[in-house]
């Protein structure tokens, strides 16, 4: 072979290397690392982080009771910070405004009875009230906190799954309601990213959906964006400039998942979670992104049997 055929041939191979390398989905650009992991296990929990700290609420425990100890997370350790007003919630929602926490609907217990109120836990003063309750009862739900207000998507009742979108403005104390999702549905993951909320996944009776939806505020619509493969159960946070997602569950094929994706031009493969879980409650922290306890055994039970695994990960940006 002469000096000449010789590099054009490898001028062919050095091309085919590059495209394959520009056409493998990008698993490299993140890593994960274990973190100190809850003193109690959950599942069907609320997880959520302000500046200072990450909060798990409610949920099922290792043996599918109710677990009732609220903890705190300093990027240290887990201590018990309060305990819960109630006897026991499931799949409630949370978010933090300011110096107070929300603690959003659920169903009671370990029950599919769904449950209106709000219960506030001021930061500061270490103590419970409540707020004006949800239009509705209901549990499955998600929340977000955009410009202040919280927004609470999808979710069920005793009966159905719902498409309700509502929004509670903690300077009015008033809940109002927006344009519904395009269908009702369970178990979405809900995620403010560029100024605007966004719906991901979700499920109703033994369906899985892989919507994502971004909600014009002007129009009051939802718009459809570039699907995921079906999950409910998902985690979802904006970091470095992209939504990522994490596990979830398959109700299909009877699974949880391990798998984790961004939303760039379209939905690209980062690293898997290493366990893999159900009620994949997932914030950002302290430059990373942690997925708080879920269950790592597939069920549809309101008594899911939950975790302590902690699990941080660290993207490339």
């Amino acid at each position: 072979m002469t000096r000449a055929v010789r590099g054009v041939v490898l001028a062919v191979v050095l091309a085919a290397v590059l495209a394959a390398c520009a056409s493998r989905p990008d698993v490299t650009s993140g890593h994960w690392d274990a973190a100190p992991p809850m003193l109690h296990a959950r599942a069907a929990h609320a997880v959520v982080a302000n500046a200072d700290a990450v909060f798990a609420l409610a949920g099922t425990g290792a043996g599918g009771r109710p677990v009732l100890a609220v903890e705190r997370f300093d990027g240290s350790a887990w201590t018990e910070e309060t305990t819960l007003p109630v006897d026991g919630l499931n799949a409630p929602a949370a978010a933090v405004v300011g110096a107070r926490l929300y603690l959003i609907g659920g169903f009671e217990t370990t029950t599919n009875v769904p449950t209106a109120r709000v219960r506030v836990y001021g930061l500061a003063a270490r103590r419970w009230s409540e707020a004006e309750p949800l239009p509705a009862p209901r549990g499955g739900h998600a929340a977000a906190v955009l410009a202040g207000r919280i927004h609470v998507i999808g979710g069920g009742n005793s009966m159905s799954t719902l498409a309700d979108h509502t929004v509670y403005d903690p300077a009015t104390g008033r809940w109002t309601s927006l344009a519904p999702l395009p269908r009702s549905m369970g178990s979405p993951a809900a995620v403010v990213h560029d100024g605007a909320l966004w719906s991901i996944g979700g499920r109703s009776g033994t369906s899985d959906f892989g919507d994502v939806l971004r909600f014009d505020a002007a129009a009051n619509a939802w718009r459809a964006m570039t699907p995921t493969p079906p999950r409910g159960t998902a985690g979802a946070v904006s970091v470095c400039g992209a939504i990522h997602v994490f596990g979830g569950e398959s109700q299909l094929r009877q699974a949880v998942l391990s798998d984790a994706m961004r939303l760039d031009a379209g939905w690209v493969p980062i690293a898997p979670l290493p366990t893999a879980r159900n009620f994949a409650r997932a914030v950002p922290f302290q430059g990373s992104v942690l997925v708080v306890g879920g269950s790592t055994v597939a069920s549809d039970s309101h008594a899911s049997a939950g975790s302590t695994v902690v699990e941080r990960y660290t993207p490339g940006c």
